[in-house]
């Protein structure tokens, strides 16, 4: 890796660090810059998620204050997501690296499109319980346990806007603000990606280089995000998400 590739991995770490901790899918920054460079797709995919846990971690402490009172919700949902991303993280592995280059593409399309209307949905979300009408409840259910370890499994294997998937999913299925909710987001991210990551570590090849420049981007990112990222323009951030994960459908497919 050159020092411009480093360059561009670091702060492709920062970007997903922030994004990440704000809404969810920076794997949409990270991974394209990782294929860039020249990593194979699944090793991209791996050492992506080893290096996006420290901003998981910081992304989830800028939250604390927002997690008081919600222990028992974290037990019952990030049990779901650990579940989940183990059975994710297993299918990465055994199933052919084939495979994973071409379902990736669909996912990365999908998760495009989820960041596209995730402000919609919010909007949606708000007017609902501004008019009584939210079909939420206090724990969400054995309905909203399923949903989160399904969420954990598309983490485990790959990822990209897993948060805005707990965003839409929890803000449907709970009765709370959607700050809190956000925060368990989070966790649940933390938890999913750092599993994954364990898992990771024992069965798949790693590139170090790629987690640590990550790993340092992505954890001054999750510090900008908690701090200051709810000033940066939504528009803007959704913008070059697209863009990028436009790129990595098209390095995918025709390169």
């Amino acid at each position: 890796m050159t020092l411009w590739e480093a360059a561009a991995v670091l702060l492709a770490g920062v970007a997903a660090g922030t994004i990440n901790t704000i809404v969810g899918s920076g794997t949409l920054i990270t991974f394209p810059v990782l294929l860039a460079v020249g990593l194979p797709p699944v090793t991209a995919n791996v050492s992506n998620t080893f290096g996006l846990v420290p901003g998981s971690l910081f992304g989830a402490l800028g939250y604390r204050a927002e997690l008081v009172g919600q222990r028992r919700r974290l037990l019952r949902l990030g049990t779901a997501s650990m579940i989940g991303a183990l059975i994710g993280a297993a299918l990465l592995i055994a199933l052919p690296s084939k495979a994973f280059a071409a379902i990736v593409p669909v996912l990365i399309v999908i998760a495009l499109v989820l960041v596209v209307i995730q402000p919609r949905v919010a909007r949606a979300m708000a007017a609902r319980r501004a008019a009584g009408r939210s079909t939420g409840s206090a724990d969400g259910g054995p309905l909203l346990i399923a949903a989160v370890g399904l969420t954990g499994v598309y983490g485990g294997y790959f990822g990209a806007a897993q948060g805005v998937l707990l965003l839409a999913i929890m803000g449907m299925l709970l009765a709370d603000d959607l700050q809190r909710i956000n925060a368990t987001k989070n966790v649940l991210a933390l938890i999913a990606n750092g599993v994954a990551a364990i898992f990771f570590l024992f069965t798949s090849t790693i590139d170090w280089t790629a987690v640590v420049l990550i790993a340092l981007g992505s954890a001054a990112g999750g510090v900008i995000g908690a701090r200051l990222g709810r000033r940066l323009p939504p528009t803007v951030l959704r913008a070059v998400i697209v863009v990028v994960g436009l790129a990595a459908v098209t390095r995918l497919l025709f390169f």
